[in-house]
């Protein structure tokens, strides 16, 4: 059974911070392995701190005028017209890609047929003896982190390292509808039993230092497709607890979405995470989109 250790705490204030509803952390801390009673205890805990927090600086601020108060609400994320291809069957390069589910809010599409069973299986094979442990990105730095909160093993390609990965990467830009060369490069991870990404949100937050680090080049991120690479036996669904969407692992399926409009407003609804993997292993690749070229 987990604790709230100092990486749940972090995890807690930060998603308190950016307006993530109580039932949505509950949710996420219950799917992570804790019991119902503990993770509600922690998640009302935490909105006590901040609702004491709120009380401190509303007093300090009581002299502030209405109008600067308003000036600095953030205003709500605008949903504007998707870049992906309408239709039940997308011709995505050299690939028919069907179209299994569309959500508005967020913006969500899972796709079936991205990958055929053969090209899973190579992406596989060609990657499992290359795998180290993955890393986040500290939010004060930029510098990548292992930390326990992402319990995976990975590998990057370079875009356009061999004639099998130039194709694969042709076949999502279509489908994604964005240059190739805005993408970054293909990241295959592997999740074993027990292994997990706790809710996180893909995109860089501009209010946190070290995410200026990593917009320098290409931009913000807006899209990210993570195309399942295997089927798992039970666990590892992608979940958007804000959304209340799981999207379980089917080899060759994918799952899209889409985080930065043309506004360029960050959408926080794709909050998501890799549920625990509860039998057998999760295989899978992702592609992050940029504003800019990339690389």
């Amino acid at each position: 059974m987990p604790v709230v250790d100092a990486a749940w705490q972090e995890w807690l204030v930060s998603n308190v911070a950016r307006g993530c509803s109580m039932d949505s952390m509950i949710d996420a801390m219950v799917q992570a392995g804790f019991a119902d009673e503990a993770a509600r205890a922690a998640v009302h805990d935490a909105f006590g701190r901040k609702a004491a927090n709120a009380a401190k600086t509303a007093n300090a601020a009581a002299g502030a005028s209405e109008a600067v108060l308003t000036k600095a609400a953030p205003h709500a994320y605008q949903y504007d017209q998707s870049p992906v291809a309408r239709g039940n069957v997308i011709r995505a390069h050299d690939r028919d890609v069907r179209v299994l589910m569309r959500c508005e809010r967020p913006e969500l599409i899972v796709f079936a047929d991205v990958l055929s069973p053969d090209e899973c299986g190579e992406m596989i094979e060609r990657s499992r003896h290359r795998l180290k442990r993955s890393t986040i990105v500290d939010p004060a730095t930029g510098r990548e982190d292992v930390i326990r909160n992402r319990t995976s093993e990975g590998i990057w390609y370079q875009r356009g390292e061999d004639a099998f990965i130039e194709r694969i990467e042709r076949r999502i830009s279509s489908l994604m509808n964005w240059p190739v060369e805005n993408g970054e490069g293909l990241q295959i991870l592997r999740y074993g039993a027990t292994g997990e990404y706790r809710p996180h949100f893909d995109y860089f937050p501009p209010d946190q230092p070290g995410s200026a680090v990593h917009t320098a080049q290409g931009g913000q991120r807006v899209a990210t497709l993570v195309i399942y690479l295997n089927d798992v036996p039970d666990g590892g669904e992608t979940i958007f607890p804000e959304a209340r969407i799981s999207v379980a692992a089917k080899q060759g399926g994918a799952v899209y979405f889409r985080y930065m409009n043309g506004s360029r407003q960050l959408d926080p609804l794709t909050l998501h995470g890799g549920a625990p993997v509860l039998s057998g292993e999760k295989w899978i690749m992702t592609k992050w989109m940029r504003e800019r070229a990339y690389g």
